[in-house]
């Protein structure tokens, strides 16, 4: 089976429920049957009921498979709206503002991951990223240790090093434009955390430069040592190595001369980019010219999983990134 493949076999197993906020979009109401019916997880849709109805008929959506929720007429609305209203009571906001910020299906679905309702989010067929990082930070939060929320790229790549559909992770690609040494820390410690929840294996991290050891200077540079320095010193656990460049980081015997006695020896699985330029950009390129097959960008760094779409994915894609949301909970 391919990477994707035992992903979803993982997922079926461990029967978590997954919410989808966006239930009046026919990819969602299309994906919804997919995914109950391949037992990928239960189901939640958020909207309004008379239009779900609808579009099930249309897409041959038996509803007595999925649970369907109007956020204003739960009963756990105004638990979550006073509850919102306390997370965000700093900022001033009204008794008024937060019951019509929960009543946003994004809002009040992230507030069903907060609550242990569902396992997971998944949102963004309709909804732009923004919306949907900005819901599940003010109501999920970050978790434990981690300084910022990330993303990243599942490549799987046809052929390399003698190996078929060679799996790699590429970090960040969406959403940090140009982190910190501090927010590359973060960065790496999510991104070993997603490989060891989807893959159940102990990564090799390479932190990406366009220098190896020292072979060139430069503030960029610096800021990946820095990184470097600081994840040696504060996760000791993880294999990883920095500054290398992408050749010393995935050819054993380009790794062997620039950096003899790595942790990596050429063989990372996972790439920290320095910055969004060349995570997106990496990204892309491997994707058009290798032919990889490119899933995400998959959010990480919140405390409980609520993941991002493309507004231009398909039912399939938001069927795999749900396999991929309930693996991420651990």
């Amino acid at each position: 089976m391919d990477t994707l493949s035992i992903i979803k076999e993982k997922a079926r197993q461990k029967r978590r429920r997954v919410v989808l906020p966006e239930g009046t979009e026919p990819r969602v109401i299309m994906a919804a049957k997919k995914i109950v019916s391949d037992r990928l997880a239960g189901v939640t849709l958020l909207g309004d009921p008379a239009e779900i109805t609808r579009l099930a008929g249309e897409h041959g959506l038996d509803l007595s498979t999925v649970e369907v929720i109007n956020p204003t007429e739960s009963p756990d609305f105004e638990g979550y709206a006073a509850d919102f209203m306390k997370l965000r009571e700093k900022k001033g906001i009204t008794e008024d503002e937060a019951r019509a910020t929960v009543a946003r299906p994004l809002y009040f679905g992230a507030m069903l991951v907060r609550h242990d309702r569902v396992d997971a989010s998944v949102a963004g067929s309709v909804n732009t990223t923004g919306d949907v990082l900005r819901a599940g930070i003010q109501v999920i939060g970050l978790k434990e240790g981690i300084n910022t929320v990330s993303s990243f790229f599942m490549m799987m790549v046809p052929e390399y090093g003698g190996e078929q559909n060679r799996v790699f992770f590429y970090a960040d690609g969406a959403v940090v434009p140009n982190p910190t040494a501090e927010q590359l820390v973060s960065i790496t410690v999510s991104t070993a955390e997603s490989m060891r929840n989807l893959l159940g294996r102990e990564p090799k991290i390479a932190m990406l430069s366009f220098s190896t050891k020292g072979s060139a200077q430069h503030d960029d540079v610096t800021k990946v040592v820095t990184a470097f320095e600081m994840l040696k010193k504060e996760h000791p656990e993880l294999k990883v190595d920095g500054e290398l460049q992408v050749d010393a980081a995935i050819v054993p015997e380009i790794a062997a001369k620039k950096s003899p006695g790595s942790p990596v020896g050429g063989e990372a699985d996972i790439l920290i980019f320095p910055d969004l330029d060349a995570g997106n950009i990496a990204y892309k390129l491997t994707q058009r010219l290798a032919k990889a097959t490119a899933t995400g960008p998959i959010i990480q760094g919140l405390a409980k999983p609520a993941n991002d779409l493309s507004r231009g994915c398909s039912a399939e894609d938001i069927v795999d990134v749900t396999a991929i949301a309930v693996l991420m909970k651990g």
